[in-house]
């Protein structure tokens, strides 16, 4: 099983989000620091838009952010939003199989209760378990870096 890179930056949006609560994110950010194009994540911020997961906000001081609490946002969900439209084998395409097998092929089946499985697992994962006590993950998702220790030592002195 492979996912697409679409539902791939899903998550990494996502979870950027999450790791950066306080603040509006821009694309060109999320698409620096997860090494893809602004395009691609333009598109797939576009769609977690449309669909409810992100709140955006445009123009210069523009962004986006999450649009739901971390623990409402599933994982399985999010994957079935861009994976879904894709059939995980010719014999699942109904407009496009060609595979004479399909009436009698026993393998189908069990393929599908395998996607299924893949998908209950990802149903019980939620973005907060992704993000929630991931300090590795949080500082390279960091939009705004912790300053510098000497930076805090002296506003404590003030």
């Amino acid at each position: 099983m492979r996912l697409t890179t679409r539902t791939n930056l899903a998550a990494r949006v996502l979870m950027a989000c999450a790791a950066n609560p306080d603040r509006l994110i821009r694309t060109a950010e999320i698409a620096g620091i997860c090494n893809s194009s602004a395009h691609h994540v333009a598109v797939v911020v576009q769609r977690l838009h449309a669909e409810g997961y992100l709140s955006t906000l445009r123009g210069r001081s523009g962004g986006l952010r999450l649009a739901r609490q971390a623990d409402q946002v599933s994982i399985g969900a999010v994957f079935r939003l861009f994976e879904a439209d894709i059939p995980f084998a010719e014999c699942f395409d109904t407009e496009n199989n060609t595979c004479p097998l399909t009436e009698t092929c026993r393998l189908r089946g069990y393929v599908q209760r395998a996607v299924e499985a893949f998908y209950h697992e990802l149903d019980m994962v939620t973005l907060e378990d992704l993000v929630r006590g991931n300090c590795g993950l949080i500082d390279l998702l960091a939009m705004q870096p912790e300053p510098p220790a000497r930076c805090i030592a002296e506003s404590a002195r003030q």
